[in-house]
This record gives structure tokens, sequence and C-alpha cells, in this order.
């Protein structure tokens, strides 16, 4: 896992890209929801997190970002600079979907885990009540420790 991690943070290309560029250019894993496919960017660096969605004018319906953390913590997002309604996934180590944040545009109200979380997955808005993923589903990938 600690090895998997890390290879994400180091085959990352640092872009010299403005703060108004989206990140378009992170690693990308598959990740399974049921029979529904995921293709995730991954956030695994403190950078990478901080920018996350931001300033992405679009996103297609089966793309999102993994956000990856060192380890379980309280995680909050807010979606200051982000121009998406966004979904935040906010999933235990096992893959177990702990609790959904639908999230508004460019707003700095802070949306939560409520427990410790490594990982948050953000979807477009709707994504996941359209395939009726909520709480206690698993969500599936090597990301995941079973």
């Amino acid at each position: 896992m600690k090895a998997f991690l890390t290879a994400i943070a180091l085959g990352c290309v640092i872009s010299s890209a403005s703060a108004q560029d989206a990140q378009m250019d992170l690693p990308r894993i598959r990740l399974g929801a049921g029979m529904h496919q995921i293709d995730a960017q991954v956030a695994a660096t403190p950078d990478q997190r901080s920018t996350g969605l931001m300033y992405r004018k679009q996103m297609p319906q089966h793309e999102g970002m993994l956000f990856v953390f060192e380890q379980p913590s309280m995680q909050c997002f807010w979606m200051k600079n982000t121009l998406l309604p966004l979904t935040a996934a906010f999933v235990a180590d096992d893959g177990e979907v702990v609790n959904l944040a639908d999230m508004a545009p460019q707003t700095t109200e802070s949306h939560c885990s409520t427990r410790p979380v490594r990982y948050v997955l953000e979807m477009n808005q709707g994504w996941f009540t359209k395939r009726g993923i909520k709480p206690g589903t698993r969500l599936t990938g090597q990301v995941f420790q079973k």
C-alpha cells in the first residue's frame, strides 16, 4: 500500500501551470462501485489535494478524483474556486463509503467526514445517487485494503 502511494506521488509530473489552471495530468486509478467503473485521478500530495478539482469546467460522468491521505483522520472539504457541483464520498481504508456530501460550487462551507477516513472520492453531483451508492457501499480498487 505504502509503496503504491509513494509510486503515485513520485510519478506525478510537476507542471508549471498558473494557479488558475485545472490540474489535468495526475495519475489515474480504476475504481469500482458495484457494476460501475470509475476512472479517478489521484491527488496524493498536499499540493495536489489542495488544488483538487478547482477551475475544472467539466468532467465526464465516469471520472472523478480520489484524494489520498497518509493516515485516517477527519477530512473536511470546501469548494472555493471549484466550478462544478460535486459530491464527496468519504471512504474508509477498506473501501466502505462512510458518508456522502453534496457540495455547491464556489462556496466555503465545510463538508466533513463523520469519522476518520483516508480517502475522499469526488464525483459529479448526483453520480452516487443515480447509481444507488450510499453509506455502507463498498468501493473496490487496488488502493483499498481488504
